[in-house]
């Protein structure tokens, strides 16, 4: 089985992705973690061992690890405990044999966020044509890519829980509210907690909504739209803009990259 490890600036998230009896590929179980680079593979390794356990599975049916990650200082611990505790050297995301397999057609290359990279290789794996694959994390990543799976540019904007945690830090007296769909039908609130649920949710969805609409514009052809992330979904119930929801498509990517360098998963 591949361990594959998805290394976010909020969260860690591992899951172990396997063949089904179909062929098919797996995600056989999920788990996630606070982001913090001072954790070391010590730590990693004893949660990660009994959450394995609980689930049925053992270290020793890990055959192999990847990686992507955007937080630099917390890779280390990530390759020790590949190498200490499964017994695996790390594969790296956009680093051989999981080298990129598209032309990334940008300014400045090698900015690119390996998650990024990586969920439009899983999107161009999935589904065929020009694509914007959108990203809901702790920041909100709009990526276009063309129909031969090239990655053409996109945009970086505030995630919704980063937008919101700013505006309850400027404001003394607004409190703090969860991240879900206005309770009233009408966009103007009638008490502090409504207008600040209308703000945010629908000023987001407005925001991705307008966004989308600027770069259809600008490709001139259609454009899937392919959205990941925990909101995603909460996201698709109150939109038309998303063509398909894919919720784990960065670690399809790992997988993906895994199987086109001849990794088994």
């Amino acid at each position: 089985m591949l361990l594959a490890i998805d290394a976010g600036n909020t969260n860690v998230v591992f899951a172990l992705v396997a063949r089904d009896s179909h062929g098919a590929r797996t995600i056989k179980a999920r788990w996630r973690i606070a982001t913090d680079p001072r954790r070391t593979a010590d730590e990693y390794a004893v949660w990660l061992t009994q959450l394995l356990a609980i689930e049925g599975y053992d270290r020793s049916q890990v055959s192999a690890v990847a990686i992507a990650t955007v937080v630099p200082r917390a890779l280390h611990n990530l390759q020790v405990l590949s190498a200490k505790y499964f017994r695996v050297e790390a594969l790296i995301a956009g680093k051989p044999p999981l080298d990129w397999t598209m032309a990334i057609d940008v300014a400045e290359p090698q900015s690119l966020g390996a998650d990024r990279a990586v969920n439009t290789v899983a999107a161009h794996a999935l589904h065929a044509g020009d694509l914007i694959t959108i990203d809901f994390g702790t920041a909100t990543t709009l990526d276009l890519s063309d129909f031969s799976g090239a990655y053409k540019g996109g945009i970086i904007a505030p995630g919704i829980n980063l937008s919101l945690d700013a505006l309850v830090t400027a404001a003394a007296k607004l409190p703090r509210i969860a991240i879900e769909a206005p309770q009233t039908a009408t966009v103007i609130g009638r008490n502090t907690v409504d207008q600040m649920h209308i703000g945010i949710f629908w000023g987001y969805i407005a925001m991705i909504e307008g966004l989308v609409a600027r770069m259809k514009a600008e490709v001139g052809r259609p454009v899937k739209v392919i959205a990941t992330g925990g909101l995603a979904t909460l996201f698709e119930r109150h939109t038309q803009v998303f063509d398909h929801i894919e919720p784990d498509l960065t670690i399809q990517g790992l997988a993906i990259m895994c199987e086109r360098a001849h990794i088994p998963v």
